[in-house]
């Protein structure tokens, strides 16, 4: 059984072509959730953050962020960081990998392969 892979961020963000690349040069089949232009429902991210705390999904270091007004940057709690996500999906920090139950946010070729080549999720 083939495990399903979605990778999902913007099409123009460099961590995102970097993870993409990496995928492709291993040979590895995903699905693109475009944050922006796919049907983004708010149970995706819901379900991310059943997983991954809020505060690793949320990125504080985007031009999103820094273009809020200070009453959002302020008091944050999960619900008000989902709300902001839901509305901004810029502030997502990217890419997010999704497959069976992990999620793992960020790129990284080094845990890229320890997931998907060496990991329990690889049959060979």
């Amino acid at each position: 059984m083939a495990i399903s892979i979605i990778l999902a961020g913007i099409k123009n963000c460099d961590g995102v072509r970097s993870a993409q690349r990496w995928l492709e040069a291993n040979s590895i089949d995903y699905v693109f959730l475009d944050l922006r232009s796919d049907l983004f429902v708010r149970h995706i991210l819901g379900k991310w953050m059943e997983k991954v705390d809020w505060t690793t999904l949320l990125n504080k270091r985007s031009a999103t962020w820094r273009g809020l007004d200070d009453k959002d940057r302020t008091d944050l709690d999960e619900a008000r960081a989902m709300t902001l996500m839901m509305k901004h999906p810029t502030l997502i920090k990217r890419p997010v990998l999704e497959m069976e139950n992990i999620i793992e946010v960020g790129f990284s070729a080094e845990r890229y392969a320890e997931l998907l080549l060496k990991g329990p999720l690889n049959k060979s």
